[in-house]
Formats: C-alpha cells, structure tokens, sequence
C-alpha cells in the first residue's frame, strides 16, 4: 500500500510542468528551513543556562596567612582564607541581608534578648565528622575566653550560649542588641579538634595554618617554600556544604610580600585575579580593558592619636591644628585615583571634609596658643604654667608645662596606598611646622606588636566598620585595651551612652539621630583624625559570571557568595534545571 501510494506520488510529481515542479521544490526547501527555524527558537524558550563545575581561579593576595581561625585572623590573607573553609550559622546575603548557612532557621524573641538556632540535618565537616551543636556551644566559649585574646570577644561579651538539643543553640542578651545576626555569621570551629588544644597553645596550634572547616571550601594542598612558609594553598570545592557546592573547580590562593610582585604576577600570567591592587593599578588596569569591579567599603582610615604615649596630643589646639592642615581631597584624588570619599567625621555621610583644610587657618591656632616658630620653620612652645582655679574652696592650682616641639612619630603599614599616605600627611604638617617621622611595620607585625600592645604615638590605620556601622567596638572605652578596637584610647561618657542606646535600639528604632549626635561628639574632641573611606577594588576574570557582591567590610567579604560564582554553563531544558 506504501510503495503503490509512492510510486503515485512520483508518478504525479514527473507529470507536471518544470516550472511547477521547480516552484514545488522550492516551496517545499521554504517549509523545511521554516519548520527548523520555528522548532528552534521554540526550543531556546524551553532551554536555559545551568551552571556547571569547572574552570579555575587563581587568585592573589597580599601577606601570609598565620591564623586561619575566626577567632584569631587579623589579616587580609587570614580572612580570606578563613572565608573560604569556614561557614557560620548565617551568611551574608548581596542585600546586606542574611540566610541561613548551617542554620535551618532561627526565632527571635519578642523582647530581642533571646536568639534561638535551629542547625540543618545532614551538616559536615571537611574530615567527615558531623557538625553538632556542641560545636557551636564550643566556639562561642572560646570566643570569651580572654586567655584566647580572640578579636570576637567584644562582640560575645555578656551573652549566654545554651545547647537546647542536639541541633538547636540558644544565645541570651543582658539587653537587645540591633546587630547580634551578624554575629551569628562567625565561623565555627571543630570541637572534636580544637577541645585538645589548651587556651595558651591556641595560637600555636597547626590548625590555624591547616584548618578543617564546613564553609564552601576546603584545602586539597598548601605550596610552601625552602623555609617552609606558605607560598599558595588549592581549595576544591567542599560537597557537602550547607548552601550547595561551589561550581568554581579549583581555587588557588597565592600570597606575595608586596603589590609590585602581585601585578607581575597577574601581567605573566600565574594569577587572574586580585583584590588588593593600588587604586593607581586599577585605574591603568581599567584603561587597559580589565575588569574591575568596585563597591563601597565600610572601612574608616584616620590617625589616631595615643595620649598617653606622647602628650603632645592632649593640647586640643594641636589636635584641631593637624586636623585643619590634612587635604584629604588631594589624597583621594591623587592616591586613590578617586576610588574613595574625603571624611571629615567617622559618619560618612557626611559631605564636609573639603572645608575642613585650611592650612593659614591651622597655623594661626598654634601662634594664637603661644606657640612660635623657629628658624628652621618648625613649632615650638616655650615653658609656661597654667593655674587652674578649684570649684571647691577656691584654691587655685598651679601647673608647669615643659618646652614642647611639635614632633612625634607617625606608624602604619608597610603598604603601598599607606605609605603614600602617610607621606602626604607627612608633607602636610611639615608645612605646617611640625617634625613628623614615619614608622612603616608589616601588616601582621604592626598589629601584634605595635596596636594591640599600643605601642604607638599616632597611627594611620584603617578601621573596619562593618556593613551595619557598629561602631561600638571602636569608641567606646570599655574597648580602649587589648583585645579591644579603641585605638585611640578614648574615653567620653556621653559617647558611651550613646553608644549603648545604639547597640540596645531593637527592630526599627530611628537611629540616625543617635549617630549624628556620636559623629558631633567625637569630632568635637578629635581623638583622630578622619581621613577617608576607600572603594573596594577587585580585579577579576572577563568570564568569570555570578559574582554580586555584598556590601564588604574587608577583602574578605568578596567571597561571602562565592558559591554563586561560575564559569562554565551547560543548556539545558528549563524543565529539568530543578533537578540540578
């Protein structure tokens, strides 16, 4: 029946005239391609992108790591490291807002002194072992233990950490507290790893440098050179993660001792990313069709003024005269190469630091003070006295104040954007008169031996806020010691308070004016010297896809969503994207 209704078909085709049969054929070649053409844009409809394991990003840093522990990472290497392998309860989101990550959900009490964590099922470590609630109960402690010295511990002091059950914690506030859901983003450590190491050995234990975490990495090998010091670690990805597996296929971190290094990196080839470039780097970069991602970073950079190691400083004129003398608008332009914001006030809302420099203005505040200048340009304030009248029986008191030089030493970093920095400031104040020596330490050196210990006169350092502008580790003076963040050494009661009514405001309490009434007060005694908030610069892979960043408070935060990123993707039918 086939071959009879076949041959006829042929039969009627060659019977026809050539030009029909020619418009035939065409009109059949129009259908066809036709046909193709519908089917396939009908099936990009039905068809998306899934990303796919694979691909590889080598990136570099500045420093080594020595503690990549949360409770002890100081730098830039740590941290990001510390990012990496370890997971919290939450994580940030790139709202600013936080998911769950070992958390299945959490409750809040009404009152907002009670915090209560329900853990997911089925949560590992990188060694296999199970992720407990005693684990959580173990780290929290640790973080208040003051024998750990952790840099946590402020933001744990006063708050009870209960185990409910097996998977569910409980922390209880003496009062509300607006910020405690970022706490709850600290990495967690092992117990069943870290409970052998007594609290005097923390910082020497091998785990800082080899660490076993739950977080969206874990480390397959660490390079090290001759001298056994880490060169780089490869990161695969951690399967079991609580968010899912990252899609990156391997992830490469390369440490290197100076910026010049990290960009001669980058130009040969060894690495494809960065984050700690010189703004100057980046916009030459930028120019050359790099891709560089930028955010705003809540990190205050100022010099702090330590009281009590050089007296100089508690002369309020000469306070409000280094202030006055500081183009910070030259530094942001010059310096950062406009990736920043001049400040004026630790608030950076604020729009007031381009009247703030006035150099005539600064000078004439220390002459008017009775300071004179010498024949080398410099200040000097002849001995005097000072008599003060008691408010109390109205006996005076009489003071000597000893000949005074307007010098001091000025510490910071021996980075490159700091040192540019520092000698600007430096060249500043010279003008004004002042003798200013500049004492440039490595980051992890600075730190240890100079700002916890508070060995310093005036420091130029950076502090790091926070996306939600917690500003209480950092002014308030139950924070002036080690391992408190008060570097200034400042003590104000009223700033106190506000700070505590700040902290302790619950749910969607207005605060604004609360942080102008701080930022008024704070710069009314210029404790330091607010300079400027930098942007956060990243260079990255042209093809590297997913990346939306959250708000970061350090270099670190840029791979708070790094499980999101990707390079490779398949196509797939949409309909059976929900099983990937």
């Amino acid at each position: 029946m086939k071959e009879k209704l076949l041959a006829e078909i042929i039969f009627a085709f060659e019977t026809l005239d050539k030009r029909l049969r020619l418009l035939l054929i065409i009109l059949i070649i129009v259908f066809l391609v036709s046909s193709l053409v519908l089917f396939s844009k009908i099936n990009n409809t039905l068809m998306v992108d899934k990303p796919i394991t694979g691909g590889e990003l080598r990136e570099g840093v500045l420093g080594t790591p020595r503690f990549i522990n949360p409770l002890l990472s100081v730098s830039d290497a740590d941290r990001d490291l510390e990012m990496l392998v370890y997971s919290g309860l939450l994580r940030l989101k790139a709202d600013n807002s936080y998911e769950p990550d070992l958390a299945k959900s959490y409750e809040i009490s009404e009152d907002g002194l009670s915090y209560t964590f329900q853990l997911k099922d089925n949560l590992y470590w990188s060694d296999g072992e199970p992720v407990k609630a005693d684990d959580i109960i173990f780290t929290i402690l640790k973080a208040q233990d003051p024998a750990i010295k952790s840099v946590k511990r402020g933001s744990w002091n006063g708050v009870t950490a209960t185990k409910i059950n097996e998977q569910t914690v409980r922390f209880d506030l003496k009062k509300p507290y607006r910020n405690f859901l970022d706490n709850a983003t600290l990495g967690i450590l092992p117990a069943h790893l870290w409970e052998k190491i007594k609290p005097e050995q923390f910082a020497l234990s091998k785990l800082n440098v080899s660490p076993i975490g739950s977080g969206p990495y874990l480390i397959k090998d660490i390079n090290e050179d001759s001298a056994g010091i880490p060169t780089s670690y490869d990161l695969i990805p951690f399967k079991k993660f609580a968010l899912g597996a990252p899609k990156i296929g391997l992830l490469s971190i390369s440490f290197y001792g100076n910026e010049k290094d990290l960009i001669t990196a980058y130009e040969a080839g060894k690495i494809n990313s960065a984050s700690a470039i010189n703004p100057a780097d980046a916009e030459k970069l930028e120019q050359n069709g790099q891709r560089i991602i930028k955010t705003s970073l809540p990190r205050v950079f100022a010099v702090f003024f330590n009281q009590s190691r050089n007296q100089l400083f508690l002369d309020e004129k000469v306070r409000q005269t280094l202030n006055q003398s500081v183009d910070r608008k030259k530094i942001v332009d010059e310096i950062l190469s406009g990736y920043g914001q001049p400040l004026a006030t630790i608030w950076p809302l604020s729009t007031e630091a381009d009247s703030v420099y006035n150099l005539e203005k600064a000078k004439n505040t220390l002459l008017q003070a009775g300071w004179t200048t010498k024949e080398d340009g410099t200040l000097e304030k002849k001995k005097s006295t000072k008599t003060t009248n008691s408010k109390k029986g109205g006996k005076s008191t009489t003071t000597t104040i000893p000949e005074q030089t307007l010098s001091f030493n000025l510490a910071t970093a021996n980075v490159p954007e700091l040192k540019a920095v520092a000698t600007a400031i430096q060249a500043d104040w010279q003008k004004l008169g002042a003798q200013v020596n500049l004492e440039f330490f490595e980051p992890g050196d600075l730190n240890q031996e100079i700002i916890r210990p508070r060995k310093y006169e005036a420091l130029l350092f950076g502090q790091v806020i926070g996306h939600n502008w917690d500003l209480f580790p950092f002014w308030h003076s139950s924070q002036r010691l080690d391992p408190g963040l008060n570097i200034a050494l400042y003590t104000n009661k009223k700033v106190d308070k506000l700070l505590d009514e700040i902290r302790s405001a619950y749910k969607t309490e207005p605060i604004d004016e609360k942080y102008q009434a701080l930022a008024e007060e704070i710069n009314n005694d210029l404790p330091a010297i607010f300079l400027y908030s930098p942007d956060f610069l990243y260079l990255v892979p042209s093809d590297l896809k997913g990346i939306n960043l959250p708000k970061t408070t350090s270099n670190a935060g840029r791979f708070a969503r790094i499980h999101e990123w990707y390079f490779r993707t398949d196509r797939i039918w949409k309909i059976f994207s929900y099983f990937y």
